[in-house]
């Protein structure tokens, strides 16, 4: 059975047991608060009739004491018996009137012996058979003679019946109204928490993107408190930071995707040039020898330039993988001898493209991996001499900076049209589709150089000012 309450309750809904849970705690709560204003009132009455009792009894005293008999005032449903307890056990001494003695005297007879034994007067709550509950006192008149008086408990018992009642009725509806209207409050104040439930369900079936999955901000008090409102914020933030990683992940995969394709095709390209001249060569090793040469030449070409590719995928690969040992090898090195030697490298293989140098006035030491920002400037102006005519102008500059060095390597070609900007640095993405291999490269040394740049902490950045096309590199000092 109470497995059976308990999985009952746990089937009901949150502002349901919420309401329960507030009617149980407010019930526990007036049953305390009657029982103590219950006792309380009982206490006071009980003490008001004894000092009504009291004060009786002093009148009735006095003229016990002076007349020998009593008289005076006497209450309705009252009793008083005299005793003489000169004997020291107490004679009950004949009423003045038959209706001052109940019909069992015993209990009055019981309270005139303790008033003997005590010497001080005698308070207690006695059943008199017939009548019901009595409150009883003995005091010594005068030595020898002791006065119990006896008042009915029937009006304290029928206030306490009524308080009880009352008390009952009253808090049976206010613990009604209390569950009711606490019940409704609360759900109003949970409401918010339904839309998020009604919102997390439709996750699966709507866009993230959709202002129909998130939760509606609500400037009033009704939506729940200031709490609810963080609780709201804080579920509409998740959900945006979830479809940005989605976003991210799904272009990262289309990223991939797009790069598995590319570096497939790139690779089989040699590889199938690699095929033909090695059939070319065995065929020339056999019919004509002196052609052979050649082929092998041209076979060798291949081999290597497929070598790069790989060396290129994989330097690409480390980077990404953020791997331990890092292949950067910095140490302090002077970032304007770099510049020359990459400068002079370019005269020497394109002397179809003149080169303007400038370096400033003193050597700029950094700490960075020479080998890899050497290819990283070779790169950059392999590039401009590749995609501009011959005869434009190409130039190079270092300068210091707050935050370390800043190298641009500028030219006056055509320039990189604005819907190729923002792939420019894309992995094997080309500007010019029409360009041969041979001349345009596989189109990973943009990608390899923004690689290389970054992993020493740097940026390397694409604009173009008054006519030229150039390409910023930072590193930081």
């Amino acid at each position: 059975m109470i497995g059976r309450l308990r999985r009952t309750y746990g089937r009901l809904r949150l502002g349901t047991r919420l309401a329960l849970g507030l009617g149980a705690l407010s019930l526990v709560v007036f049953a305390v608060v009657g029982t103590a204003l219950t006792t309380y009132m009982r206490d006071y009455l009980s003490d008001q009739l004894d000092a009504q009792l009291g004060l009786a009894q002093v009148a009735q005293s006095k003229s016990i004491a002076q007349q020998g008999t009593l008289q005076g005032k006497k209450y309705y449903r009252w009793y008083y018996a005299v005793y003489d307890v000169s004997n020291g056990t107490p004679v009950l001494r004949k009423p003045e009137e038959a209706s001052d003695l109940p019909g069992d005297v015993a209990g009055l007879t019981a309270l005139a012996k303790a008033q003997i034994v005590t010497g001080t007067e005698v308070l207690r709550t006695e059943h008199l058979a017939g009548e019901g509950e009595y409150r009883l006192r003995a005091c010594e008149v005068e030595p020898g003679v002791v006065l119990v008086s006896g008042a009915p408990m029937d009006d304290i018992d029928n206030t306490v019946r009524r308080l009880v009642t009352v008390q009952v009725i009253a808090f049976g509806l206010a613990l009604l109204a209390l569950v009711v209207f606490g019940r409704r409050t609360l759900r109003r104040g949970l409401t918010p928490l339904s839309d998020m439930a009604h919102t997390a369900h439709g996750i699966a079936s709507h866009d993230l993107t959709d202002p129909a999955a998130r939760l509606p901000l609500r400037a009033d008090r009704k939506g729940g408190g200031p709490e609810v409102e963080e609780l709201r914020t804080a579920f509409n933030t998740m959900l945006e930071h979830i479809d940005a990683s989605l976003a991210v992940r799904a272009e990262a995969e289309q990223r991939l995707r797009r790069f598995v394709a590319d570096a497939s095709h790139e690779l089989r390209t040699p590889l199938m040039s690699v095929r033909g001249y090695a059939d070319l060569f065995q065929y020339a090793a056999a019919n004509e020898p002196a052609e052979r040469d050649r082929h092998l030449a041209r076979l060798r070409a291949e081999a290597a330039r497929m070598g790069v590719l790989l060396d290129d995928l994989l330097l690409l690969a480390r980077l990404d993988a953020a791997e331990v040992e890092t292949p950067l090898r910095c140490a302090d090195t002077d970032l304007t001898e770099l510049v020359r030697e990459a400068a002079d490298a370019f005269r020497a293989g394109h002397p179809g493209h003149p080169l303007t140098v400038g370096t400033g006035t003193g050597p700029l030491r950094l700490c960075l991996d020479p080998v890899r920002i050497r290819q990283v400037l070779d790169n950059l102006l392999t590039n401009a001499a590749v995609h501009t005519p011959p005869g434009t102008k190409v130039s190079v500059t270092v300068s210091a900076e707050a935050s370390g060095a800043c190298v641009r390597i500028a030219d006056a070609g055509p320039g990189v049209p604005d819907a190729d900007r923002e792939r420019i640095f894309d992995r094997f993405y080309r500007v010019d589709k029409a360009r041969s291999r041979d001349r345009g490269g596989s189109g990973l040394g943009l990608s390899v150089a923004k690689a290389l740049v970054e992993a020493h902490g740097g940026t390397l950045g694409l604009g173009r000012e008054f006519g030229m096309t150039i390409f910023t590199v930072r590193l930081p000092a």
